[in-house]
């Protein structure tokens, strides 16, 4: 009973938030946009590049999403709109979707957007993006047979596509720039040119980054803004003091402490809104290292899940702002989640009891092992998340040691250099669970230097079939990821611990600023400063 009325709690929170933002949004639509004015963003961490291409990190699409245009954008329930494509047509069985492009369309350095450049953007993506090796797996062509028709066919049914297709997931990025060169290394990751209605201006090291009105977008009048300049401020204390001050109009995706936030939220000049949430359904987990050589033993991963208490880490660390998690397919992503799977309840005896019996005594002093433990460096939460692990895991004789670091350390440390027993994260389930979470426990997408994929190491035959079954067979997709669910919360190559309900937080005057169910990961190209 606790938990429907927690989650009951929370949809009321919910439907406030955005009942209150549609109202201001309905508003704001009625009148006629303001040109000009800078509006000031924060970021929580330095971006490791701009191009949402070829990284997931926050910070990185907030950034992206600006710059570059999608094929297509969503409306507020989903639903296909027009961007860079103007229409479409897909067959029955999602194995061939030919986009019309929109002609006209100039990249930030004046040549033509073309549909050589949207082939080139999904294999780019296909072969580079953590998700987008598994969301373009079956392409087996985009054919270009004019500049303004480009053509995906896909080897296999590929429903899911249909919801990974936005700027955020899979931006148009130039052909002319990134063609014979290294992606990972190239130049426009830290300068880009898209063909979005900001354009990069520059990026001063751990201070800001600037960028202005593109002139020439092909969505006339937008944008309306002149310049979006984000500052990078790392500080949980000094954002919150932002925001209430008005220094910074945005802050995306919770951006102060959550015990900080319903303060901020009843200030009459501030206003939150959490739509973007089902669209990335975000959850945070334990990722064990499945080669080292305690954690390889699933009675040792059992025993860790059963001496974690959730409802302590939803009530204490992220306050209430979310729901306890009981796989990795969020409570929102309806029809796919499901509650039925295994339950590790919070039992430091059943805990002692399974690390005996994978036979690992208490030495002496009470320890039975030693494990470091790496937090994600996004906020205080993964922090505070590390602390109470180590009092915890300490009741059945684990000896944690906590590594924290800056955010290009943690992706190297973690994914590259596998330099990690276990961390505390936080992933996307996307739009569709296929995208969001395949790349998670596919052995396939085990590749040591792409960050936030299988970095547990995890390989089970069964799994990729269940895998492989959900990407094609539209008719019983939903059961193979209820039996997904089920294997890996048996199998826990990762614990997953809360599904959160984050909030973008910003300034009243900002007009327009979420039209989309994207959210913060949209361009922004609407919005407007009301200087009343």
């Amino acid at each position: 009973m606790k938990k429907n009325r927690r989650l009951h709690c929370w949809c009321m929170i919910f439907l406030f938030v955005s009942v209150m933002t549609l109202g201001t949004t309905g508003s704001a639509m009625a009148q006629e946009p303001i040109k000009g004015g800078i509006l000031n963003a924060v970021l929580k961490a330095e971006p490791p590049h701009l191009v949402s291409a070829l990284h997931t990190a926050d910070p990185t699409q907030i950034i992206s999403t600006k710059i570059h245009d999608g094929i297509i954008n969503y409306d507020m329930e989903g639903n296909w709109q027009p961007a860079l494509a103007e229409s479409w047509e897909i067959n029955s069985d999602t194995t061939e979707i030919k986009f019309n492009l929109r002609k006209g369309v100039k990249w930030h350095d004046g040549k033509d957007f073309t549909s050589e450049d949207v082939a080139f953007s999904i294999m780019l993506v296909k072969k580079h993006h953590p998700r987008g090796k598994v969301t373009f797996k079956e392409v087996a062509s985009v054919e270009t047979p004019d500049p303004y028709t480009a053509v995906i066919k896909f080897n296999t049914p590929s429903p899911y596509v249909k919801r990974l297709l936005s700027s955020m997931e899979t931006p148009m990025v130039a052909k002319h720039i990134y063609e014979n060169t290294d992606a990972l290394t190239n130049p426009n990751n830290i300068a880009p040119i898209g063909t979005g209605p900001f354009k990069f201006v520059k990026w001063v090291r751990g201070s800001h980054i600037i960028l202005e009105r593109n002139p020439n977008y092909w969505d006339k009048p937008k944008p309306y803004l002149d310049r979006i300049v984000f500052q990078i401020i790392p500080d949980h204390s000094a954002r919150s003091i932002a925001l209430e001050s008005g220094e910074i109009d945005v802050g995306p995706i919770n951006p102060v402490p959550l015990s900080d936030a319903n303060r901020l939220l009843s200030m009459p000049h501030l206003v939150g809104d959490s739509t973007d949430n089902a669209f990335v359904s975000p959850f945070t987990r334990l990722e064990f290292n499945l080669e080292n050589k305690y954690l390889k033993h699933r009675k040792v991963r059992q025993a860790i899940a059963h001496s974690i208490d959730k409802q302590f880490i939803l009530d204490n660390i992220w306050f209430g702002h979310g729901e306890i998690a009981t796989s990795p397919v969020h409570v929102l992503l309806k029809p796919f989640y499901t509650a039925d799977v295994p339950n590790y309840d919070y039992n430091l005896d059943k805990a002692n009891r399974l690390l005996d019996e994978a036979g690992f005594k208490k030495d002496a002093k009470g320890i039975r092992f030693k494990l470091n433990h790496d937090y994600l460096p996004l906020g205080s939460p993964y922090e505070r998340t590390a602390e109470y692990l180590k009092q915890t895991l300490k009741k059945i004789g684990i000896d944690i040691t906590i590594r924290g670091s800056d955010f290009p350390t943690y992706i190297r440390r973690v994914y590259t250099l596998r330099d990690f027993d276990f961390t505390n994260n936080m992933m996307y389930g996307t739009a569709d669970p296929t995208a969001g979470l395949q790349r998670l426990y596919y052995s396939k997408n085990f590749i040591p230097g792409v960050p936030f994929s299988n970095g547990s190491g995890y390989s089970n035959p069964e799994m990729d079939r269940l895998l492989e079954a959900a990407r094609t067979d539209t008719k019983n997709r939903v059961k193979f990821w209820h039996d997904v669910q089920r294997l890996v919360v048996t199998d826990l190559p990762d614990y997953p611990l809360t599904y959160l309900f984050r909030t973008t937080i910003y300034n009243k005057r900002v007009k327009n600023l979420i039209i989309r169910s994207t959210g913060s990961f949209d361009n922004w190209a609407d919005a407007y400063l009301d200087k009343k």
